[in-house]
C-alpha cells in the first residue's frame, strides 16, 4: 500500500513575529499516446473509466498550437508538467504535482533533513532572529545563541531580504562556509562566525519541566524521527519527575506530517487498540482504521520507540494546547485523545485539514501528491474543513486575539474539500471578523508607527509570558482559568438552497 502523509498545509496565517520554524525544501501525436498510455495502465490496474479520448485530442491540439503559434519557443517538458500541475491544482489545495525541486523539498520536509546551519528563526526588525541554535548543529557549536541577530549572511545585508532569501543563502552544499555577521544585543557587540554547512536533522520535539510536578511537551511537526524524540523527551521527563502531576502536550502552529506519528503519539496517552482515527475514500485500500496499537504505527522491521515508557503515562493529568495552526497529524491527536476523554483540549479552533495525501512517485525526481480520503475521529466526525473544536476556549494573550482571526483556515481556502457530513457555504460571519481584525491591525501597526513603537507579538510558545501555557497549567492544578469571552464555535452553515 503507498505510504500515506497527513500532508503539511502551507503557513498562510502566521503574522507579524509568528515563530516561522527553519533550521539553518514531442509531436502532437506523440503526447495523447504518451498520456494514453499512462492512463491504459493506470485502467488495467485501478479499474478507472475509459478515457475521454475526445478531450485529449484536444490537449494534444492546445500543446501543438503552442508549441508552433506562441511568439516565442516555449520548453516542452515544461508545458506538460505546468498542464499536470494545473490538473491537480484544480482539485483541492493539498494536491500537488511535484516536480524535481518540490519532490526534493517535500521529502526533506517530511524526513526532517536538509543542508545548513542549524538554526531555528523567525524575523525581527528586518534581520534574521536566532530563535534557538538546534543542539548539535554547526551553529550550536560555533557558540550562536538565542536572542543573536544575524545582520548579514557572507556579503548579503540581511535587511531587505525576505525570509526565503535569507534560508536560501544560509542553506548550501555540504562542507562549504558561510560567514554570517552576528549582532549580540547582549553583549553589546557585533562580530562575524564562520559555519560550515552539513546535513541539518531538525528538531520537532521540545520539554521542560516547568515547576516541580509539572512539564511541557512540545511537537511542532510530525516527521520521521519524531517519535522517538517524543519518547527520549519523556523519559528525560519522568526521569527529572517520576511523579509527574500533569502534562501540557502543546500542538499550536503544528501544521502536521506524518500519519503514523499521529497514531503513535495518540497511543502514547490510549488504552491499547482503541480506534484513533478512520479514513475513508474511493479506493479500497483508503478505507481504514488505525488503533492504538504498535502495528498500526510501526514501520515493517522499526522497533517500539514507546515500549520504554512508564505506565503512568496513560493516566497522567493532561492538556492538550492547539490553535488555528494546529492542523492534519496534529488535529488527529487532538480528536483521539478528546473523544476518548484521556485530555481537555485548550485553546482555538483547530485549522480543519483532515484529508489524506497519498504521495505516488511519477518517476525518480517527481511524483504526485493527491488527495484520496478524508479522516474522522473515534466518534465518526469529519475533521475536513471543520477542525477540533477545544473543550476550553482560550484568547492568545490576556489582552485577547490580535492575530487569530487573520489566520487562514482549511474552510477559507479556495476549492477546499467540503466535510463530506453536509452540504457548506461560505462563513460569512467568518469574513467580518477577518475584516474587522485586518483593520484593527493596520490602524494599530500606524498607531505604533507614529509612536515609534513595535507592535508586540505574541509570546514565544513555552515562555514564562505564554498566556495559554499559564492557564493550562492552572486548570491541572485546578487553579481559575481566564475563559475567552468572545471564542465561538465556528460551526460549518448548511446549505439549504435546491
Amino acid at each position: 500500500m503507498n505510504q500515506i502523509h497527513a500532508a503539511k498545509r502551507q503557513d498562510k496565517g502566521s503574522l507579524m513575529g509568528a515563530k516561522l520554524k527553519v533550521a539553518g525544501w514531442l509531436a502532437v501525436g506523440a503526447v495523447a499516446g504518451a498520456l494514453t498510455t499512462m492512463q491504459l495502465q493506470a485502467t488495467a490496474r485501478n479499474g478507472v473509466a475509459q478515457l475521454p479520448l475526445e478531450e485529449l485530442q484536444q490537449l494534444a491540439a492546445v500543446f501543438g498550437m503552442v508549441k508552433t503559434d506562441y511568439v516565442e519557443p516555449v520548453d516542452e517538458k515544461k508545458l506538460i508538467g505546468d498542464a499536470i500541475s494545473g490538473m491537480v491544482a484544480g482539485l483541492d489545495p493539498h494536491s500537488q504535482y511535484f516536480d524535481k525541486k518540490n519532490y526534493k523539498e517535500f521529502r526533506e520536509a517530511t524526513t526532517g533533513r536538509f543542508i545548513g546551519i542549524g538554526i531555528e528563526m523567525a524575523m525581527e526588525e528586518g534581520l534574521v532572529k536566532v530563535v534557538s541554535p538546534i543542539e548539535g548543529s554547526p551553529a550550536f557549536r560555533a557558540g550562536m545563541k538565542s536572542g543573536d541577530l544575524i545582520t548579514k549572511i557572507d556579503d548579503t545585508i540581511v535587511k531587505g531580504l525576505s525570509v526565503d532569501q535569507a534560508v536560501k543563502r544560509m542553506r548550501g552544499e555540504p562542507g562549504t562556509k558561510v560567514v554570517l555577521t552576528v549582532l549580540r544585543k547582549s553583549e553589546s557587540r557585533s562580530f562575524p562566525v564562520t559555519i560550515v554547512r552539513e546535513e541539518i536533522r531538525t528538531q520537532s520535539v521540545r520539554s521542560k519541566v516547568i515547576e516541580p510536578g509539572y512539564a511541557w511537551l512540545r511537537v511542532s511537526q510530525f516527521q520521521d524521527r519524531t517519535v522517538d524524540d517524543f519518547a527520549r523527551k519523556l523519559e528525560e521527563i519522568y526521569k527529572a519527575e517520576p511523579k509527574l502531576k500533569g502534562l501540557v502536550l502543546d500542538l499550536r502552529n503544528d501544521p502536521g506530517g506524518l500519519l503514523e506519528g499521529a497514531v503513535a503519539i495518540s497511543a502514547a496517552f490510549l488504552p491499547s487498540d482503541v480506534l484513533v482515527v478512520s479514513t475513508n475514500g474511493q479506493l479500497a485500500d483508503s478505507k481504514q482504521t488505525f488503533k492504538a496499537s504498535p502495528s498500526d504505527y510501526l514501520r515493517r522491521g522499526g522497533s517500539d520507540p514507546l515500549r520504554k515508557l512508564p505506565e503512568a503515562l496513560k493516566n497522567v493529568p493532561l492538556i492538550v494546547l492547539v490553535n488555528e495552526g494546529s492542523a492534519s497529524a496534529s488535529e488527529i491527536v487532538a480528536g483521539a485523545l478528546q473523544d476518548h476523554k484521556r485530555a481537555i483540549i485548550m485553546g482555538a479552533q483547530t485549522f480543519g485539514k483532515g484529508s489524506v495525501q497519498t504521495v505516488r512517485p511519477l518517476s525518480p525526481e517527481t511524483a504526485l501528491k493527491i488527495t484520496t480520503a478524508r479522516y474522522y475521529t473515534p466518534s465518526g466526525a469529519s475533521i475536513q474543513a471543520k477542525g477540533i473544536v477545544p473543550d476550553v476556549m482560550l484568547d492568545e494573550t490576556a489582552e485577547g486575539n490580535l492575530f487569530a482571526a487573520l489566520r487562514t483556515r482549511e474552510a477559507d481556502l479556495e476549492k477546499h474539500l467540503q466535510s463530506g457530513q453536509g452540504a457548506e457555504k461560505k462563513d460569512e460571519a467568518r469574513e467580518k471578523a477577518r475584516d474587522e481584525a485586518r483593520k484593527k491591525l493596520e490602524d494599530e501597526t500606524a498607531r505604533k508607527a507614529a509612536t515609534r513603537t513595535d507592535l508586540k507579538p505574541p509570546p514565544e510558545f513555552g515562555t514564562a509570558e505564554d498566556f495559554q501555557l499559564t492557564q493550562a497549567l492552572n486548570r491541572l492544578k485546578g487553579k481559575t482559568v481566564l475563559v475567552s469571552k468572545t471564542a465561538v464555535e465556528r460551526k460549518a452553515e448548511t446549505d439549504t438552497t435546491n
